[in-house]
């Protein structure tokens, strides 16, 4: 797939450094000298220096190598004039810097340093996204998303959206096509976020990535305001997420007859109540919670709202990490090789070696002493090829050195997540008055005929009476048939002829 053209706006895309060391880059194409480089806009990395115009057009996952970056004037003054004759009103005024000329050529490449460009996906987002708030990781929001069911065509509804991780997570769940018009209900994410500042920010982003159609983000205070959106109107949301410090706060909002709490005493039509959430299909929540308190006060609020299946669940990710470990006393310039011996032989062949050279080294100190002109240091320049799993056996010329080593796998030293209780419940589907009674034509309540429970124990007895009888008639009546049976074929049988005296 090949990258869109950078534009005014930028194309978003991100670029490689590291394993866990991503840049995300607004690609601009320029025709001028930005910034004093004459290249236009450039990245300025460890790796090197990288203009905008190299990784404008390439395909995502190529490798793009540095490139000789003139700097032009850049930070540069202007040197006087001879001709120049200071005045009163030129004399304490800083020279102007010089505005660069734009490249006329290509640029030209490095001799070493790369980097890779690479797609925004939601995964590589939440690696390089600048935090604002702590971060939902991809462990965490990839089982979320599993457990409350988000599908293509489904709405969320968001609380605290912090630094946006989870959202962009959620708009690919949740994404079956761009809206065409105002009423189109296509799937959609409706974020609630309190700070006035990182609402900006997030509302920034959203518009940058083009993700204003499936996004729908509010600020505010969803403890007292609850859940409504456009004057009211509800998001039919089939699915919530809670980020909040107390989400057992944000909890009354989220019922099926009302959005008032429920200490309010106050009278409300049920007419005139709207709810946020979908009343044809049962309802599936999560909250994010760091702390096992927070957890308690919410479980208790969501059974007393007839909230259901309630469960916490504590996702503890760690990644194995693969590699190849080159272990071996022969191989002392190499490097990221283990100096330890890689079995019994080779530890004892180097006991053998050390001793060897002990003994011949007393040797001529006491029969040369310092008259010995051959008395330099010894150097093992002995080289034992290694095979592919680190063994000095000869080896093979052709191995790739990548593949040299033994396979290996350790878990990663530090975990990239943060402790936090995922609290999932179910609200089940509102029944109207007409589903209620086909669902009791379909499944009558009360008359049912072979129900333990709808008889008393005089006809209880009496029902296990006939089936004892119809059980006894039945073996009488197998009975009479087989000797029915049995006679019958003894009279149609020859009689046995007797055997004589003699014979016996």
């Amino acid at each position: 797939m090949s990258q869109g053209q950078g534009d005014s706006k930028g194309t978003l895309a991100l670029v490689h450094l590291s394993r866990d060391n991503l840049q995300p880059v607004y690609l601009r194409g320029s025709t001028g000298a930005v910034d004093g480089y004459a290249e236009g806009n450039v990245i300025n990395t460890r790796f090197g220096s990288f203009p905008h115009s190299t990784l404008i057009g390439v395909p995502w996952g190529a490798q793009v190598r540095a490139s000789i970056v003139d700097t032009g004037s850049r930070g540069r003054k202007r040197k006087p004039d001879s001709n120049d004759v200071a005045t009163p009103e030129t004399q304490g005024t800083p020279a102007v810097e010089e505005e660069p000329k734009a490249a006329s050529t290509g640029v030209k490449t490095a001799a070493s340093g790369f980097v890779h460009v690479l797609a925004p996906t939601p995964e590589l987002w939440t690696m390089s996204l600048p935090h604002r708030t702590q971060v939902v990781y991809t462990p965490d929001y990839s089982y979320i998303l599993h457990r409350i069911r988000a599908r293509p065509g489904m709405r969320i509804i968001e609380a605290g959206a912090g630094s946006g991780s989870f959202t962009h997570a959620a708009v690919r769940a949740v994404f079956n096509g761009h809206p065409q018009s105002e009423g189109d209900h296509r799937g959609k994410v409706f974020s609630f976020e309190f700070d006035k500042a990182r609402f900006e920010k997030m509302q920034e982003e959203i518009e940058a990535h083009n993700l204003s159609d499936m996004v729908h983000i509010t600020h505010r205070d969803v403890y007292n305001d609850g859940f409504l959106v456009k004057d009211g109107e509800s998001p039919e949301a089939d699915c919530i997420f809670l980020d909040l410090p107390a989400p057992w706060k944000a909890l009354p909002h989220l019922t099926r007859a009302s959005s008032k709490k429920p200490q309010d005493s106050e009278e409300i039509d049920s007419k005139t109540r709207k709810s946020p959430l979908r009343a044809d299909r049962s309802v599936y929540l999560c909250t994010f919670s760091p702390c096992i308190e927070q957890v308690t006060k919410t479980v208790e609020v969501m059974r007393q709202l007839g909230w259901m299946d309630i469960e916490m669940v504590e996702v503890a990710h760690k990644r194995f990490n693969v590699m190849r470990e080159r272990v071996g006393l022969n191989m002392p310039t190499e490097r990221g090789t283990n100096q330890t011996a890689g079995n019994v032989d080779e530890a004892l062949a180097r006991l053998r070696e050390v001793e060897d050279k002990a003994r011949e080294f007393h040797g001529r100190t006491q029969g040369g002493g310092a008259d010995n002109d051959d008395d330099e240091m010894d150097v093992d320049d002995t080289k034992v090829a290694v095979n592919v799993n680190g063994e000095n056996d000869g080896g093979d010329e052709g191995t790739k050195p990548w593949m040299l080593g033994r396979l290996i796998h350790r878990t990663e030293a530090e975990i990239k997540t943060h402790t936090s209780y995922l609290t999932f419940a179910v609200l089940p589907q509102e029944w109207t008055a007409e589903q209620e009674a086909a669902a009791f034509e379909n499944w009558p309540c009360g008359r049912e005929k072979g129900v333990i429970g709808s008889l008393d124990k005089a006809v209880r007895k009496q029902e296990k009476r006939d089936m004892l009888a119809g059980k006894k008639r039945k073996k009488e009546a197998a009975a009479s048939s087989k000797n029915v049976s049995g006679e019958t074929s003894s009279n149609n049988a020859s009689p046995a002829p007797k055997k004589s005296k003699a014979s016996s």
